[in-house]
Formats: C-alpha cells, sequence, structure tokens
C-alpha cells in the first residue's frame, strides 16, 4: 500500500498544475459552507448569550432592533432619548432595579458607556488596574481600549468632539482614567464607562466655571454685590478636576436629563412580565425582551443563510463534476501506464488505488486549505454585531 501511495503522490506532483487548480476549486467550494455555517453559528451564540443575560430593556418608542443592539453592544444609532424622571418614576415601583445608559459619545472612537455601579456589578466586571469610574469626568476602560490605547490608570482620555466647526457645542473633555477592567469576551471590553454625570457634561447641559475672581476682566460686563455677569466669550472647562468639581452644574430641570436606555433587572420572572406590561400599556416608554427580539434578528441571518448553503451546495455539486471528470480523462490518459502495471504482474485493483490514492490526497488538501481560509476568516473578519 505505500508503493501505491508513493506512486499516487509522484503522479500528482508531477502535474503540478492540473493537481493545484483542483485544490484550488475544491478549497473554495468548501470554505464558502463551512464559513458560512461557523459564522452563522458564532453570529447565534454572541448574540443569543448577551441577550440572555438581560432580562428586559427600556427605552423611548422606535425601533426595537437600534434599542436592543444599542443597549447590548452599544451599537451606534440615533435612539430618542428618555428623561431621567423616568427611572425615578419606575424605581418607585420596586419592581425591579434599573440601571440607566448613555450611550452618545465616543473616545477615540470608542463608545463612551455613562451608566451607574449597578451596571459593573450586573456585568460581573472587575478591576485589572485601579478602580471604577465613580467621581466626575472619571472613565474605566474595557481591556481592548486599554490595550488599543495603551492607557494605565492616571493617563488622560480625550472625547471625540461631535461638532469640530461648530463652536456652540461644547469642546472635548479631558477625562481622567481611574481604572481598566479585567478583559470579560463580551463587548464590554472595547467600551469606556464613566458615571452618567460625566455624560451630562458631555452634553454641555453641565457645565462649570472659574471662580469670578479668576475671571480675566476683559469678559467681565458688569459686577454686582451678589452676581458677576460675564461675557459668552467665556469657556467652560473641558476638563474636571478637583479643584473645579465644584463649580458644575446643571441648567435646567434635572428631572429631564437625557438617557439612553435603561436596563430592567426584576426581582421575579412574574415582576418582569408585570413591569413589561405596565410599560408598554402606558405608550410613553417600550419595554422589550432581549431574547425575543435577538430572536427575530436571528431568523433573518439564518434566511441568509440558506442562500448561502444552496449556493455552497451549488458549488460542491459542480466541483464533484469537475473532479469526476478530470479524474476520468486521466484514467484514460493513463491507459499505457496501466496496461504497463498489468504486464509486471500488479493486480487488477492497484490502477483503481492509485486514481482513487490521488482523489483522497487532492480531498485532504483541499480540506486542510479550507478548514485554514475558515479559521483566518472568523479571525479576521471584523464584528459582525457592531456592523450589523
Amino acid at each position: 500500500m505505500s508503493g501505491i501511495l508513493f506512486l499516487a503522490w509522484r503522479h500528482a506532483a508531477a502535474h503540478r498544475a492540473r493537481t493545484s487548480i483542483l485544490i484550488a476549486c475544491v478549497a473554495l467550494a468548501l470554505w464558502v459552507p463551512w464559513t458560512a455555517g461557523a459564522l452563522a453559528g458564532q453570529y447565534d451564540r454572541t448574540l443569543r448569550a448577551r441577550a440572555a443575560e438581560t432580562p428586559l430593556i427600556i427605552g423611548a418608542p422606535g425601533n426595537r432592533y437600534d434599542l436592543t443592539l444599542a443597549a447590548l453592544y452599544f451599537r451606534p444609532s440615533r435612539l430618542e432619548t428618555v428623561p431621567y424622571q423616568e427611572l425615578e418614576r419606575l424605581q418607585e415601583g420596586g419592581k425591579a432595579t434599573f440601571v440607566p445608559l448613555h450611550m452618545r459619545f465616543t473616545a477615540r472612537g470608542n463608545p463612551i458607556v455613562a451608566t451607574s455601579v449597578e451596571y459593573v456589578e450586573f456585568r460581573g466586571l472587575e478591576p485589572a488596574e485601579g478602580r471604577h469610574a465613580l467621581r466626575l469626568g472619571e472613565v474605566a476602560l474595557g481591556a481592548e481600549v486599554a490595550q488599543t490605547l495603551g492607557l494605565r490608570p492616571g493617563d488622560a482620555l480625550l472625547s471625540d468632539p461631535t461638532e469640530l466647526y461648530d463652536i456652540s457645542r461644547p469642546p472635548a473633555l479631558k477625562m481622567r482614567v481611574a481604572g481598566v477592567y479585567r478583559p470579560s469576551g463580551t463587548p464590554d471590553d472595547g467600551a469606556v464607562f464613566c458615571d452618567v454625570r460625566t455624560a451630562w457634561v458631555l452634553e454641555g447641559i453641565a457645565h462649570g466655571h472659574a471662580p469670578a475672581e479668576e475671571i480675566d476682566e476683559s469678559l467681565v460686563l458688569s459686577r454686582a454685590e451678589e452676581s458677576v455677569a460675564v461675557s459668552g466669550a467665556l469657556m467652560e472647562y473641558a476638563e474636571v478636576t478637583e479643584e473645579n468639581e465644584g463649580t458644575f452644574h446643571y441648567h435646567g430641570d434635572t428631572a429631564l436629563l437625557p438617557l439612553s436606555a435603561l436596563l430592567a433587572i426584576p426581582a421575579s420572572r412574574k415582576d418582569g412580565t408585570l413591569l413589561k406590561s405596565a410599560v408598554n400599556a402606558a405608550g410613553d416608554l417600550q419595554a422589550v425582551t432581549p431574547t425575543s427580539v435577538i430572536d427575530d434578528l436571528l431568523g433573518v441571518v439564518f434566511r441568509i443563510k440558506a442562500f448561502f448553503d444552496l449556493v455552497g451546495g451549488f458549488l460542491l455539486g459542480t466541483t464533484a463534476l469537475l473532479v469526476y471528470v478530470v479524474f476520468l480523462l486521466s484514467s484514460r490518459l493513463r491507459a499505457a501506464e496501466m496496461r504497463t502495471l498489468d504486464r509486471i504482474g500488479a493486480p487488477r485493483r492497484v490502477g483503481a488505488g492509485l486514481i482513487g490514492l490521488e482523489a483522497v490526497l487532492v480531498l485532504l488538501v483541499a480540506g486542510a486549505l479550507a478548514g485554514g481560509a475558515t479559521a483566518a476568516t472568523l479571525r479576521w473578519l471584523p464584528d459582525l454585531v457592531s456592523t450589523f
């Protein structure tokens, strides 16, 4: 048998062009269905795992897919805001723990997730260095963000400006890195976390001013015993420090401060059902069950996968016919070789064995290439959840 295998290998090596074309065709035909199946499986596991951990999401009425993907995966979207008073109103019911989320800004392209300590506890995030972001102007970094940007506790991180050429918008905020979280293998690794008050500073709703005695006299319009009127040219702080933190304040009704969404963690399944029904019946907000939304979303994904399965089956069928024709023609071209084997006393099955072993070698090499290509695709393809 080793002699037959050697002859099959030497014949395949002697016809490199034909063998390479066959291997490439078979590898491509295998790569399409394998990759589609692996991506669909990975997509399914990733989406379902995160959704299963989150009982309810509450947000403004609108697209429930955008709300779910934004709250779970920090996907960029234009969600309508939820006033802070809704969080306070829902908390009075006592049916669940509510976690605020604000996700309208980025830092170096990474989403800034403004939330509370309850979110960190709910997701099980633990600092690898430093501590949680508890003070105004502080951030805690996901492991991936910290590694990519090369930041550690004590460093500074600037938020991305929303309107580069609009001077009426608040400037970028210089934030202090309080800590770095351990890798969790979730979208939290790619986020920048801060307190919701910091998000309101980014919004321009909360800001601080320099003490009156430190203001440039050229910016003073008038002075009185209890107040100082200053020019609109006075810039707000773009950094929160221990010295100026106490000067930061809000303008307007604090009950209307904006949030992107709320995570609801009910005490029981019954409380969750009652809460969802009450919120949706009121009509001012919508409450969605992430697992239900993800199931609908995956229904679309698997319909697309069915198309790739059809294409993959067509490719496999045509490639199988191609391989059959090639080896059929090869067997006829090797008629003289087969007669030689017969004359030296080789069994008749040797000829068929040579062709069969050569086909097996082609399939093995093609399968290895297709497997490697599938693994490389899964490794280097961008995160489908964030780009969906």
